[in-house]
């Protein structure tokens, strides 16, 4: 079943920003605080990361929302901090085990984590307000490659259904009796199950294909929706861009922090 975007029905100051700016901004803010490398600028990260707990407050996002959104996100950080500090090169700072935890681990960890959050969060403010199909259309308005936007929009339409088609094959299989273990014919079940998925999800796809040629697709993502540059769309932009140069400039000033 496909995500009903509960984000994108919501109201809000943005979600009433033309998508296309938003996508720029999102972009924007997601580069500025991706190239940042320097350890030194750790509390500018911080600060990055308040900016983007208010862009996310001023899309009516609630806290429960952006827990369950972050998630899958703090698992894979969770491996990050396992690994990186004893593995990287750095001054040791104290011992567990047989390992070296070093003070450039941590602090890499520490950057990496912020600016992941930071980015999920820009994006979830801006990006994550909009339906796919709004999304597409803007992206298209900024002249992205249709291709790309058909290739966006086909997968989320089908990883849904791909997943459905993967519940059915694994209840088909315990009700022949499957239980998962950690052996050998656990391994081979799952096995079959994903070459069995990909026969089903290739045959899919060329039914799929078929059917809209049929109705003479030609590459191109139509839609009803009317994107018009506003005054406020353009006031904020101009916003947002004068307040990451002011902000960036107070920080080396060193008038902030």
């Amino acid at each position: 079943m496909i995500d009903n975007e509960k984000l994108a029905s919501k109201e809000s100051l943005i979600h009433r920003i033309n998508p296309c700016v938003r996508i720029l901004i999102a972009v924007i803010l997601s580069f500025w605080v991706a190239l940042i490398n320097d350890f030194s600028d750790f509390k500018f990260l911080l600060g990055c990361l308040f900016i983007s707990f208010i862009f996310v407050f001023l899309a009516s996002i609630t806290i429960a929302e952006i827990y369950q959104r972050l998630k899958p996100l703090f698992l894979f950080l969770l491996m990050i901090w396992a690994l990186l500090p004893i593995t990287f090169n750095g001054d040791t700072i104290y011992q567990v085990l047989c390992f070296d935890l070093s003070k450039q681990g941590l602090e890499y960890c520490a950057m990496l984590t912020i600016k992941s959050i930071t980015i999920i969060l820009f994006f979830m403010a801006f990006v994550a307000t909009m339906t796919i199909g709004v999304m597409g259309k803007a992206l298209q308005k900024l002249h992205i490659s249709n291709k790309f936007v058909f290739l966006v929009l086909m997968t989320y339409r089908y990883i849904f259904v791909i997943g459905e088609e993967y519940q059915r094959l694994l209840r088909a299989a315990k009700i022949r009796g499957f239980v998962s273990k950690t052996n050998i014919h656990s391994y081979k079940t799952y096995a079959h199950i994903a070459g069995m998925l990909f026969v089903r999800a290739a045959m899919r796809a060329k039914r799929v294909h078929q059917a809209m040629v049929c109705r003479g697709f030609n590459g191109r993502f139509y839609t009803i929706d009317k994107f018009v540059m506003d005054k406020l769309s353009i006031i904020f932009f101009i916003a947002v861009l004068f307040f990451m140069i002011i902000y960036q400039w107070l920080f080396i000033k060193g008038l902030i922090f």
